[in-house]
Protein backbone atom coordinates (compact mmCIF):
# COMPACT_ATOMS: atom_id res chain seq x y z
CA UNK A 1 0.00 0.00 0.00
CA UNK A 2 1.29 3.40 -1.06
CA UNK A 3 2.15 5.70 1.82
CA UNK A 4 -0.13 8.62 2.15
CA UNK A 5 1.01 12.18 1.88
CA UNK A 6 -0.07 15.07 3.10
CA UNK A 7 0.21 18.67 1.83
CA UNK A 8 -1.07 21.81 2.21
CA UNK A 9 -2.37 24.42 -0.49
CA UNK A 10 -2.98 28.16 0.45
CA UNK A 11 -4.81 30.93 -1.64
CA UNK A 12 -6.68 34.04 -1.22
CA UNK A 13 -10.08 34.67 -2.98
CA UNK A 14 -14.12 34.69 -2.98
CA UNK A 15 -16.13 32.12 -1.64
CA UNK A 16 -16.84 31.13 -5.56
CA UNK A 17 -12.86 30.65 -6.10
CA UNK A 18 -12.93 28.19 -2.67
CA UNK A 19 -15.69 26.33 -3.56
CA UNK A 20 -14.27 25.57 -7.21
CA UNK A 21 -10.82 25.25 -5.70
CA UNK A 22 -12.15 22.64 -2.75
CA UNK A 23 -13.53 20.40 -6.28
CA UNK A 24 -10.09 20.72 -8.02
CA UNK A 25 -8.54 19.49 -5.14
CA UNK A 26 -11.23 16.54 -4.77
CA UNK A 27 -10.45 15.92 -8.19
CA UNK A 28 -6.75 15.82 -7.70
CA UNK A 29 -7.65 13.71 -4.61
CA UNK A 30 -9.38 11.09 -6.60
CA UNK A 31 -7.00 10.58 -9.08
CA UNK A 32 -4.06 10.50 -7.01
CA UNK A 33 -5.27 8.14 -4.00
CA UNK A 34 -2.41 8.30 -2.05
CA UNK A 35 -2.41 12.03 -1.57
CA UNK A 36 -4.53 14.50 1.45
CA UNK A 37 -4.74 17.82 0.62
CA UNK A 38 -5.32 20.29 3.28
CA UNK A 39 -6.94 23.63 1.92
CA UNK A 40 -6.24 26.85 3.74
CA UNK A 41 -7.87 29.77 2.39
CA UNK A 42 -8.67 33.71 3.60
CA UNK A 43 -9.20 37.20 2.19
CA UNK A 44 -6.07 38.76 0.56
CA UNK A 45 -5.35 41.01 3.91
CA UNK A 46 -6.17 37.75 6.11
CA UNK A 47 -3.88 35.79 3.69
CA UNK A 48 -1.00 38.28 3.51
CA UNK A 49 -0.82 38.83 7.55
CA UNK A 50 -1.45 34.79 8.17
CA UNK A 51 1.97 34.06 5.43
CA UNK A 52 4.98 35.84 8.13
CA UNK A 53 4.27 33.82 11.22
CA UNK A 54 4.30 30.83 9.26
CA UNK A 55 7.41 31.70 7.64
CA UNK A 56 8.77 32.89 10.71
CA UNK A 57 7.92 28.99 12.10
CA UNK A 58 8.81 27.51 8.85
CA UNK A 59 5.28 26.11 8.74
CA UNK A 60 4.71 27.50 5.22
CA UNK A 61 1.82 25.54 2.96
CA UNK A 62 3.29 23.20 0.47
CA UNK A 63 2.01 25.14 -2.39
CA UNK A 64 1.57 28.97 -1.95
CA UNK A 65 -1.03 31.34 -4.20
CA UNK A 66 1.49 33.94 -5.10
CA UNK A 67 1.01 37.77 -6.12
CA UNK A 68 4.11 39.86 -8.67
CA UNK A 69 3.62 42.55 -5.02
CA UNK A 70 5.30 39.87 -2.70
CA UNK A 71 7.12 37.31 -4.53
CA UNK A 72 11.29 39.06 -4.82
CA UNK A 73 10.18 39.64 -0.92
CA UNK A 74 9.77 36.28 -0.61
CA UNK A 75 12.07 34.63 -2.71
CA UNK A 76 14.97 36.92 -1.80
CA UNK A 77 14.29 36.08 1.48
CA UNK A 78 15.34 32.49 0.56
CA UNK A 79 11.63 31.06 1.14
CA UNK A 80 10.73 29.95 -1.91
CA UNK A 81 11.93 26.88 -3.57
CA UNK A 82 13.78 27.28 -7.78
CA UNK A 83 11.34 25.55 -9.93
CA UNK A 84 13.88 25.18 -12.47
CA UNK A 85 14.48 21.51 -12.14
CA UNK A 86 11.01 20.57 -11.83
CA UNK A 87 10.11 22.62 -15.41
CA UNK A 88 13.19 21.28 -17.14
CA UNK A 89 12.26 17.19 -15.84
CA UNK A 90 8.73 17.78 -17.13
CA UNK A 91 7.38 17.49 -13.29
CA UNK A 92 6.06 20.81 -14.13
CA UNK A 93 5.05 20.55 -18.04
CA UNK A 94 5.26 23.35 -19.73
CA UNK A 95 4.77 22.14 -23.71
CA UNK A 96 1.99 24.15 -24.35
CA UNK A 97 3.29 27.33 -22.71
CA UNK A 98 4.88 29.88 -24.15
CA UNK A 99 8.61 31.06 -22.55
CA UNK A 100 8.05 34.60 -22.00
CA UNK A 101 4.56 32.93 -19.35
CA UNK A 102 7.00 30.56 -17.53
CA UNK A 103 9.95 33.05 -17.27
CA UNK A 104 7.50 35.98 -15.77
CA UNK A 105 7.81 33.95 -12.19
CA UNK A 106 11.76 34.86 -12.21
CA UNK A 107 13.35 37.05 -10.10
CA UNK A 108 17.64 36.93 -11.10
CA UNK A 109 18.04 33.62 -12.43
CA UNK A 110 15.40 32.14 -10.09
CA UNK A 111 12.00 30.90 -11.09
CA UNK A 112 10.51 31.41 -7.64
CA UNK A 113 6.61 31.41 -9.35
CA UNK A 114 4.79 29.52 -11.74
CA UNK A 115 1.84 31.82 -13.50
CA UNK A 116 -1.62 30.42 -13.56
CA UNK A 117 -3.07 32.80 -14.94
CA UNK A 118 -2.81 35.91 -17.64
CA UNK A 119 -4.31 39.21 -16.95
CA UNK A 120 -4.71 42.57 -18.87
CA UNK A 121 -5.34 46.33 -17.85
CA UNK A 122 -8.71 46.78 -18.86
CA UNK A 123 -11.08 49.80 -19.12
CA UNK A 124 -14.86 47.72 -19.08
CA UNK A 125 -17.72 50.16 -20.05
CA UNK A 126 -21.39 50.13 -19.87
CA UNK A 127 -22.55 50.01 -23.70
CA UNK A 128 -26.26 51.13 -23.24
CA UNK A 129 -24.63 53.96 -21.12
CA UNK A 130 -22.04 55.18 -23.85
CA UNK A 131 -24.93 54.87 -26.30
CA UNK A 132 -27.24 57.45 -24.02
CA UNK A 133 -24.22 59.53 -23.93
CA UNK A 134 -23.58 59.64 -27.90
CA UNK A 135 -19.97 59.03 -27.14
CA UNK A 136 -17.59 55.92 -28.15
CA UNK A 137 -14.58 54.57 -26.91
CA UNK A 138 -11.64 53.69 -30.39
CA UNK A 139 -9.37 51.96 -27.67
CA UNK A 140 -7.27 51.97 -30.83
CA UNK A 141 -6.13 55.19 -30.83
CA UNK A 142 -7.95 57.50 -27.25
CA UNK A 143 -5.57 59.35 -25.54
CA UNK A 144 -5.79 60.31 -22.19
CA UNK A 145 -7.01 63.93 -22.89
CA UNK A 146 -10.14 62.10 -25.33
CA UNK A 147 -10.57 59.71 -21.60
CA UNK A 148 -11.21 62.98 -19.56
CA UNK A 149 -13.60 64.55 -21.60
CA UNK A 150 -15.35 61.32 -23.07
CA UNK A 151 -15.77 60.93 -18.83
CA UNK A 152 -17.04 64.37 -18.66
CA UNK A 153 -19.19 64.29 -21.54
CA UNK A 154 -21.38 60.93 -19.93
CA UNK A 155 -21.57 63.06 -16.86
CA UNK A 156 -23.54 65.50 -18.50
CA UNK A 157 -25.45 63.84 -20.87
CA UNK A 158 -26.59 60.49 -18.82
CA UNK A 159 -26.28 61.87 -15.56
CA UNK A 160 -23.93 59.50 -13.94
CA UNK A 161 -19.98 58.87 -13.37
CA UNK A 162 -18.25 58.88 -16.30
CA UNK A 163 -15.70 56.76 -14.88
CA UNK A 164 -15.43 54.92 -11.69
CA UNK A 165 -11.90 56.73 -10.78
CA UNK A 166 -8.52 54.95 -11.37
CA UNK A 167 -8.21 52.75 -7.94
CA UNK A 168 -5.88 51.31 -6.63
CA UNK A 169 -3.38 53.85 -7.93
CA UNK A 170 -0.69 51.20 -7.33
CA UNK A 171 -2.20 49.65 -10.62
CA UNK A 172 -3.18 52.82 -13.08
CA UNK A 173 -0.29 55.43 -12.42
CA UNK A 174 2.66 52.84 -12.95
CA UNK A 175 0.67 52.12 -16.33
CA UNK A 176 0.54 55.80 -17.07
CA UNK A 177 4.10 56.42 -16.50
CA UNK A 178 4.55 53.74 -19.12
CA UNK A 179 2.47 55.96 -21.45
CA UNK A 180 4.87 58.37 -21.01
CA UNK A 181 8.02 56.09 -21.76
CA UNK A 182 8.69 56.20 -17.90
CA UNK A 183 8.84 52.94 -15.48
CA UNK A 184 7.38 52.79 -11.95
CA UNK A 185 10.87 51.26 -10.65
CA UNK A 186 14.10 51.31 -11.62
CA UNK A 187 15.66 48.02 -12.76
CA UNK A 188 17.97 47.15 -9.85
CA UNK A 189 14.29 48.03 -7.48
CA UNK A 190 16.35 50.30 -5.68
CA UNK A 191 14.33 53.53 -6.41
CA UNK A 192 11.62 55.15 -8.41
CA UNK A 193 12.78 55.19 -11.67
CA UNK A 194 10.82 58.18 -13.28
CA UNK A 195 12.86 61.49 -12.38
CA UNK A 196 9.85 63.76 -13.70
CA UNK A 197 7.47 64.56 -10.99
CA UNK A 198 5.56 66.42 -13.27
CA UNK A 199 4.22 63.19 -14.36
CA UNK A 200 2.81 62.39 -10.79
CA UNK A 201 1.26 65.97 -10.61
CA UNK A 202 -0.25 65.84 -13.67
CA UNK A 203 -1.70 62.07 -12.95
CA UNK A 204 -3.28 63.55 -9.98
CA UNK A 205 -4.39 67.30 -11.09
CA UNK A 206 -6.19 64.83 -14.14
CA UNK A 207 -7.98 62.85 -10.85
CA UNK A 208 -8.73 66.03 -9.40
CA UNK A 209 -10.18 67.75 -12.55
CA UNK A 210 -12.65 64.66 -13.04
CA UNK A 211 -13.73 64.81 -9.17
CA UNK A 212 -14.14 68.53 -9.55
CA UNK A 213 -16.67 68.04 -12.60
CA UNK A 214 -18.38 65.30 -10.94
CA UNK A 215 -16.86 62.76 -13.78
CA UNK A 216 -15.26 60.71 -10.97
CA UNK A 217 -16.80 59.77 -7.87
CA UNK A 218 -15.57 61.57 -4.61
CA UNK A 219 -12.80 60.22 -2.63
CA UNK A 220 -15.23 58.84 0.60
CA UNK A 221 -17.74 57.33 -2.09
CA UNK A 222 -14.85 55.43 -3.46
CA UNK A 223 -13.84 54.38 -0.35
CA UNK A 224 -17.55 52.95 0.54
CA UNK A 225 -17.15 50.52 -2.22
CA UNK A 226 -16.96 47.14 -0.59
CA UNK A 227 -16.57 44.39 -3.35
CA UNK A 228 -17.28 43.74 -6.56
CA UNK A 229 -21.32 43.51 -5.89
CA UNK A 230 -21.38 47.77 -4.59
CA UNK A 231 -18.80 48.81 -7.56
CA UNK A 232 -20.37 51.61 -9.64
CA UNK A 233 -20.72 49.82 -12.43
CA UNK A 234 -22.92 47.20 -11.05
CA UNK A 235 -25.09 49.68 -9.65
CA UNK A 236 -25.55 52.01 -12.82
CA UNK A 237 -23.73 55.03 -11.20
CA UNK A 238 -20.39 54.51 -13.27
CA UNK A 239 -20.26 53.66 -17.28
CA UNK A 240 -16.94 53.04 -17.23
CA UNK A 241 -14.32 50.99 -14.17
CA UNK A 242 -10.68 50.27 -14.46
CA UNK A 243 -9.62 46.81 -13.73
CA UNK A 244 -8.03 43.81 -14.37
CA UNK A 245 -9.82 41.77 -17.38
CA UNK A 246 -10.43 38.51 -15.37
CA UNK A 247 -12.89 41.27 -12.94
CA UNK A 248 -14.74 41.09 -15.89
CA UNK A 249 -16.51 38.26 -15.19
CA UNK A 250 -17.65 38.98 -12.25
CA UNK A 251 -19.28 42.40 -13.01
CA UNK A 252 -21.07 40.62 -16.32
CA UNK A 253 -22.57 38.42 -14.02
CA UNK A 254 -23.97 40.85 -11.52
CA UNK A 255 -25.27 43.43 -14.16
CA UNK A 256 -27.72 43.02 -16.84
CA UNK A 257 -26.44 45.63 -18.85
CA UNK A 258 -24.22 45.05 -22.15
CA UNK A 259 -20.69 45.35 -20.97
CA UNK A 260 -17.10 45.23 -23.25
CA UNK A 261 -13.72 45.25 -22.51
CA UNK A 262 -11.55 47.94 -23.62
CA UNK A 263 -7.47 48.79 -23.89
CA UNK A 264 -6.57 51.86 -21.73
CA UNK A 265 -5.93 54.90 -23.03
CA UNK A 266 -2.47 55.26 -25.30
CA UNK A 267 -1.71 51.65 -25.13
CA UNK A 268 0.93 51.82 -28.24
CA UNK A 269 2.15 54.94 -26.88
CA UNK A 270 5.69 53.66 -26.11
CA UNK A 271 4.57 49.55 -26.09
CA UNK A 272 2.88 50.64 -22.74
CA UNK A 273 0.88 47.49 -22.73
CA UNK A 274 1.88 44.75 -20.86
CA UNK A 275 0.39 41.21 -19.72
CA UNK A 276 1.21 40.29 -16.20
CA UNK A 277 0.65 37.22 -14.29
CA UNK A 278 -2.71 37.22 -12.37
CA UNK A 279 -1.31 35.01 -9.52
CA UNK A 280 1.31 32.15 -9.29
CA UNK A 281 2.04 29.37 -7.35
CA UNK A 282 5.27 28.99 -5.51
CA UNK A 283 6.67 26.15 -3.24
CA UNK A 284 8.62 26.67 -0.26
CA UNK A 285 11.89 25.65 0.76
CA UNK A 286 10.61 24.50 3.89
CA UNK A 287 8.33 22.01 2.18
CA UNK A 288 8.87 18.59 2.96
CA UNK A 289 6.99 17.53 -0.23
CA UNK A 290 7.99 19.67 -2.99
CA UNK A 291 8.08 16.53 -5.83
CA UNK A 292 4.02 16.21 -4.54
CA UNK A 293 3.60 20.20 -4.67
CA UNK A 294 5.27 20.94 -7.87
CA UNK A 295 2.81 17.75 -9.57
CA UNK A 296 -0.03 19.45 -8.29
CA UNK A 297 1.33 22.49 -9.62
CA UNK A 298 1.40 21.04 -13.08
CA UNK A 299 -2.46 19.71 -12.41
CA UNK A 300 -3.91 22.94 -11.81
CA UNK A 301 -2.50 24.39 -14.96
CA UNK A 302 -2.31 21.43 -17.25
CA UNK A 303 -5.36 19.42 -16.51
CA UNK A 304 -8.41 20.18 -19.03
CA UNK A 305 -10.84 19.34 -16.22
CA UNK A 306 -9.32 21.00 -13.65
CA UNK A 307 -10.01 24.40 -15.76
CA UNK A 308 -13.13 23.37 -16.72
CA UNK A 309 -14.21 24.51 -13.29
CA UNK A 310 -12.09 27.27 -12.81
CA UNK A 311 -13.05 28.57 -16.26
CA UNK A 312 -10.43 31.10 -16.48
CA UNK A 313 -11.18 32.75 -13.16
CA UNK A 314 -8.28 33.40 -11.93
CA UNK A 315 -6.37 34.77 -15.49
CA UNK A 316 -6.89 33.32 -18.83
CA UNK A 317 -5.00 29.94 -18.93
CA UNK A 318 -1.33 29.45 -19.58
CA UNK A 319 -1.48 26.67 -21.60
CA UNK A 320 -2.86 27.03 -25.33
CA UNK A 321 -4.19 23.39 -24.98
CA UNK A 322 -6.17 24.34 -22.04
CA UNK A 323 -7.31 27.65 -23.05
CA UNK A 324 -8.59 26.21 -26.55
CA UNK A 325 -10.47 22.82 -24.47
CA UNK A 326 -12.28 25.01 -22.05
CA UNK A 327 -13.47 27.82 -24.60
CA UNK A 328 -17.06 25.87 -25.54
CA UNK A 329 -17.81 25.67 -22.04
CA UNK A 330 -17.49 29.29 -21.67
CA UNK A 331 -20.22 32.03 -20.87
CA UNK A 332 -19.85 34.74 -23.81
CA UNK A 333 -18.30 36.69 -20.91
CA UNK A 334 -15.81 34.32 -19.61
CA UNK A 335 -15.15 34.10 -24.10
CA UNK A 336 -14.64 37.89 -23.84
CA UNK A 337 -12.24 38.13 -21.78
CA UNK A 338 -10.22 35.01 -23.60
CA UNK A 339 -10.31 36.79 -26.68
CA UNK A 340 -9.18 40.47 -24.71
CA UNK A 341 -6.65 38.72 -23.30
CA UNK A 342 -5.42 37.40 -26.99
CA UNK A 343 -5.50 40.08 -28.68
CA UNK A 344 -3.48 41.82 -25.98
CA UNK A 345 -1.01 39.17 -27.03
CA UNK A 346 -1.00 40.49 -30.31
CA UNK A 347 -0.08 43.75 -29.49
CA UNK A 348 3.05 42.78 -26.77
CA UNK A 349 4.42 39.54 -25.41
CA UNK A 350 5.82 41.56 -22.36
CA UNK A 351 4.97 40.58 -18.75
CA UNK A 352 5.53 43.09 -16.13
CA UNK A 353 8.16 42.38 -13.89
CA UNK A 354 7.93 41.15 -10.19
CA UNK A 355 8.20 44.18 -8.27
CA UNK A 356 11.29 44.79 -5.80
CA UNK A 357 11.44 44.17 -2.23
CA UNK A 358 9.57 46.47 -0.03
CA UNK A 359 6.95 47.19 -3.12
CA UNK A 360 4.21 46.28 -0.55
CA UNK A 361 5.42 49.33 1.63
CA UNK A 362 5.50 51.48 -1.22
CA UNK A 363 1.89 50.79 -2.56
CA UNK A 364 0.31 51.09 0.90
CA UNK A 365 2.33 54.77 0.66
CA UNK A 366 1.48 56.23 -2.69
CA UNK A 367 -2.44 55.07 -1.42
CA UNK A 368 -2.34 57.09 1.51
CA UNK A 369 -0.59 60.06 -0.37
CA UNK A 370 -3.13 59.29 -2.82
CA UNK A 371 -6.09 59.88 -0.50
CA UNK A 372 -4.49 63.17 1.00
CA UNK A 373 -4.55 64.19 -2.07
CA UNK A 374 -7.87 63.60 -3.55
CA UNK A 375 -9.51 64.38 -0.18
CA UNK A 376 -7.68 67.70 -0.61
CA UNK A 377 -5.33 67.07 2.30
CA UNK A 378 -2.57 67.93 0.07
CA UNK A 379 -1.35 69.57 -3.14
CA UNK A 380 0.08 67.14 -5.73
CA UNK A 381 2.87 68.73 -5.65
CA UNK A 382 3.57 68.16 -1.86
CA UNK A 383 2.36 64.39 -2.58
CA UNK A 384 4.62 63.91 -5.28
CA UNK A 385 7.52 65.20 -3.06
CA UNK A 386 6.68 63.19 0.07
CA UNK A 387 5.83 59.91 -2.29
CA UNK A 388 9.33 60.61 -3.83
CA UNK A 389 11.17 60.50 -0.71
CA UNK A 390 9.09 57.98 1.81
CA UNK A 391 9.71 55.70 -1.46
CA UNK A 392 13.20 55.73 -2.32
CA UNK A 393 13.87 55.53 1.58
CA UNK A 394 12.35 52.33 1.86
CA UNK A 395 13.74 50.63 -1.89
CA UNK A 396 17.25 51.78 -0.93
CA UNK A 397 16.88 49.41 2.30
CA UNK A 398 15.53 46.45 0.26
Amino acid sequence: MEEVITIKVAWWGSQARHEYTTKIIELYEKQNPNVNIEPEFANWDDYWKNLPPMAAGNQLPDVIQMDMAYISQYGKKGLLEDLSPYIQKGTIDISTIDENVVNSGKVGEQIYGFTIGINVLSVISNDILLDISGVEINDETWTWEEMEQLTVDIKKTAGVYGSNGMHPPDIFFPYYLRTKGEQFYNDAGTGIAYKDDGLFIDYFNMQLRLIEEGAFPTPDEVTAVRGMESDFIVKGSSAITWNYSNQYAGFDQLTDASLTLNLPPENHENKALFLKPSMLFSIPKSSKQKEEAAKFIDFFVNNVEANQLMKGERGVPVSSEVSDAIKPLLTDGEVKIVNYVERAKGITEEFYPPDPVGSSQVMKILKDISDQILFKKITPEEGARKFREQADEILKNG
